[in-house]
């Protein structure tokens, strides 16, 4: 295979609070972002070979990401360029303890307008794990996009993961946005997902919600609960495990980091859904929740993502 993991999805611009300037007006900081894109530059960043598909504008935004893909260790082949359409836009706003708010200029933003012809079905056929998120399941037409590349996938024996994040502006409501999240469960072999997700796809408690997930089809679910650490559960057992305290400034990205280092130790060890064990769970689960931890102390994504010497 040539590439350990390809990711579909979003790629945007994340404008970040940079402090103010002599007038006293905020500042923001330009910030390459996109959940499925953070995930792989986490995984590059540990020796994986990756690469994404999505689509930017041709203006100076587009650039910078394809500019960042490249300097991240990303395979650049599968982002299009968009001559109509420009660069998405968010920003951001962060709380006292580095929650964030997102305020999203995307309804005719470049990353929601790939579409089927767009997809390289050799990438993904040459890759041994194919990522996707919601957001790419918003609008047309990324959503059949995506769907016909959760097809080749399939089809090509790859191990599909997936991380549903629902941001309400960028849904007609949120029955939508639940029935969309949980239509393409059956083909998802490892879900990685936030508590207050979890719990709004399939309600009541975590271990009756995980039990939802599992009658879907997946066959692994990760739980992330932010500074309380996160959870793993398959059938046969379950793990959880807390999160070292550390002096968070920053939580964006640290989901898609924590997959991130999850997935590239899974990879490092040529781990499968089959051979996996309680105590490598245990280790894979522990080295994500301390990197994605150490991630939240510096501001940004990419930018936060711990050398081999910070781990």
């Amino acid at each position: 295979m040539q590439y350990d993991i390809t990711a579909l999805g979003e790629i945007l611009i994340d404008f970040t609070p940079a402090g103010q300037d002599a007038a006293g007006d905020l500042v923001f900081a330009r910030k390459a972002g996109g959940a499925p894109v953070n995930l792989l530059a986490t995984v590059a960043k540990y020796g994986g070979k990756t690469a994404f598909i999505g689509k930017v504008g041709q203006d100076m935004f587009g650039q910078f990401l394809r500019k960042t893909l490249k300097s991240a260790g990303i395979a650049d082949e599968g982002l299009i360029t968009d001559a109509v359409h420009n660069t998405t836009l968010a920003f951001v706003a962060l709380g006292p303890n580095g929650d964030r708010d997102f305020s999203f200029y995307r309804n005719f933003g470049a990353d929601v307008f790939l579409n089927k012809e767009d997809v390289s079905a050799e990438i993904i056929r040459q890759s041994k794990i194919f990522h996707f998120g919601s957001l790419s399941l918003t609008t047309e037409p990324v959503r059949s996009a995506t769907e016909y590349a959760l097809g080749i996938a399939k089809k090509a024996g790859c191990l599909i993961t997936y991380d549903p994040n629902y941001r309400a502006p960028l849904w007609p409501s949120e029955t939508a946005a639940v029935q969309a999240m949980k239509l393409h469960l059956n083909k998802v072999d490892i879900l990685k997902i936030a508590q207050e997700e979890l719990l709004l796809l399939f309600g009541q408690n975590k271990e009756t919600a995980v039990k939802a997930a599992f009658s879907h089809g997946v066959k692994m679910v990760l739980v992330t609960n932010g500074a309380k650490g996160a959870a793993l559960y398959t059938k046969s057992f379950h793990i959880e495990l807390p999160a070292e305290k550390v002096c968070t400034v920053d939580t964006t990205g640290a989901g898609d980091i924590f997959f991130g280092a999850f997935l590239s130790e899974w990879l490092k060890n040529s781990c499968t859904l089959n051979s996996i064990t309680p105590e490598k769970a245990g280790q894979y689960l522990k080295k994500a929740i301390y990197i994605a931890g150490k991630s939240t102390t510096k501001h940004g994504a990419i930018a936060a993502i711990p050398t081999i010497k910070e781990e």
